[in-house]
Formats: C-alpha cells, sequence, structure tokens
C-alpha cells in the first residue's frame, strides 16, 4: 500500500510519521475548524471561496488559521505528493494543545492538509429526516468547526434506512442543512435553499448553485421536502446530488429539469475554472 502525504505546520511527512500530540485541543474538545475542498485536475477547486471560510470560522472561534497563500501552496503539494488528479482535501486548524478541559492553553495553532481519492456517488440518493434539530442561534452557527458528533450520530441513523445523508430541521421546524450538505428543492416551481438565517452552513458549492441558477433562499417547514416536485443536495463532494427520495417516499423526478440544468451548469463551471 502506498504510503500517503501529509502536511503538519509547514512540512509535508509521511502519515505514519505524523505526530499530532494528545493535548491538542482539536482532539480534547473538539477546538478546530476546517475545510474540505475538491481535488479538480491536480489542483484544489475554489480555494478562494474555501480558505475565506476558514479565515471566517477561526476568527469567530478564537483559532489562528495561517495565511492563505501557505495553505493554497501546502494543498497543491499534498495532492501532488499524493499523486491526485482528482480527489478530496481537508484542511485542518486546531489552537493547538491546551488544558484536558475547555479553557485554552497558549500553544501556537496546529494546521494540517491530508488527501484521498475520492468515490463516486450512486446517480441519485435517498435522504432521512432527523428527529433532532439544529439550533440556529447557538455559538457555533455558522462556522464550520470539527464537533461534529451530532452529525456523526445523525448519518449512522440515516444509513441504517438505507438513505446516504440525514436531514436537519432547525429548533423552528424549518428546514435547515444535512449532516455535510446544503439542500435545494423545488417549492410551488420555484428553486430555493434554507436561507443563512435558518442556521445552516453557508456552504461554497451552495453559494456557487445560487450564482449559478438564480435559486432564492426561502424558509419553508421540513416536510417540505417530502412533497417538493424535485430536490438535491450541494456539497464538495456531490456537486449537484439528485433527491430520489424522502424518509422512503420517492419524489415524482429525480433528476428534475432544474436539478438537471443545475448540476450540467455546475459541471462546465468545474471543468472550466478552477477558482470561481
Amino acid at each position: 500500500m502506498t504510503t500517503r502525504i501529509v502536511w503538519i505546520n509547514g512540512a509535508l511527512v509521511p502519515e505514519d510519521q505524523a505526530r499530532i500530540s494528545p493535548f491538542d485541543h482539536g482532539w480534547l474538545v473538539g477546538d478546530a475548524v476546517f475545510e474540505t475542498l475538491a481535488i479538480v485536475r491536480g489542483m484544489p477547486f475554489a480555494a478562494r471561496r474555501h480558505l475565506e471560510r476558514l479565515a471566517y470560522s477561526g476568527k469567530h472561534l478564537g483559532v489562528t488559521v495561517p495565511e492563505a497563500d501557505v495553505l493554497r501552496e501546502a494543498m497543491i503539494e499534498v495532492a501532488e505528493a499524493n499523486g491526485l488528479e482528482e480527489g478530496r482535501l481537508r484542511v485542518t486548524v486546531s489552537s493547538g494543545t491546551g488544558p484536558l478541559g475547555s479553557s485554552r492553553g497558549d500553544s501556537p495553532p496546529t494546521a494540517t492538509v491530508a488527501a484521498t481519492p475520492q468515490s463516486p456517488w450512486p446517480a441519485t440518493t435517498a435522504v432521512a429526516t432527523m428527529p433532532w434539530t439544529i439550533n440556529e442561534q447557538g455559538p457555533l452557527t455558522g462556522l464550520k468547526t470539527v464537533s461534529y458528533g451530532a452529525n456523526v450520530r445523525a448519518l449512522a441513523e440515516a444509513k441504517d434506512t438505507g438513505a446516504s445523508e440525514a436531514i436537519f430541521a432547525n429548533t423552528q421546524g424549518l428546514l435547515c442543512e444535512g449532516t455535510g450538505s446544503n439542500v435545494f428543492l423545488v417549492h410551488e416551481g420555484q428553486l430555493i435553499t434554507p436561507s443563512l438565517s435558518s442556521g445552516c452552513l453557508a456552504g461554497v458549492t451552495r453559494q456557487l448553485v445560487i450564482e449559478l441558477t438564480g435559486a432564492l433562499e426561502r424558509d419553508v417547514p421540513l416536510e417540505a421536502l417530502a412533497t417538493a416536485a424535485e430536490a438535491f443536495l450541494t456539497s464538495t463532494t456531490r456537486d449537484v446530488h439528485p433527491i430520489h427520495a424522502v424518509d422512503g417516499h420517492p419524489l415524482p423526478d429525480a433528476p428534475g429539469p432544474l436539478t438537471q440544468a443545475a448540476a450540467e451548469a455546475f459541471a462546465r463551471l468545474k471543468a472550466t475554472q478552477i477558482d470561481p
């Protein structure tokens, strides 16, 4: 098996030589931010947008993020070192080592970049709605942090039902987001996606699809997803991924015409621009 190469705090090292302290606060309490990017033609796709969001998350969580140029070069180096023309990158930055509780220490941050191949998704997918909610007023709302325990539990629950994604409402019962994706649906003839005030993450793919399609930000009840004319997920790894069933109930069209148009527009963008 080929040894994977990762980047840690400025150095490329083999995976089996990579070392992060057991006192790292990202490991201990989830005190870290991250981004996942697609590798397209050997380069990180939409790097500017992802690095801007990483800086935003770091600023508001209080984690010092390395300069964008440093991380951009690290991503290119990791993709090249692993021989990946296509795949996925993960950039993670923690606050560094600290006490065993929630209080931070005063060490420098820990920054890592890793890359792997990305298995293709099936042409369409099923989703399952969850009984748990996203707190749209929470201290981490709008930040991409590694505090993913709730997502891990929900995704396992969804997979037990045959779905590939778990969908949350917010505390008001409004459609919010998936564990690692945003949601679009055709509601009353219009392509819409939940607004950021719903508590969903400002997904990079979500924003690109809004710009490409003119989709509107509009909040609807969670139940609207199961009665949508068509719907799809967006994310770094899924691009535009049609939904064929919600909680086991089939949708009329997968992909429907607006979903197909969004998918084709996004594919054209990805084929012609590396950092839109």
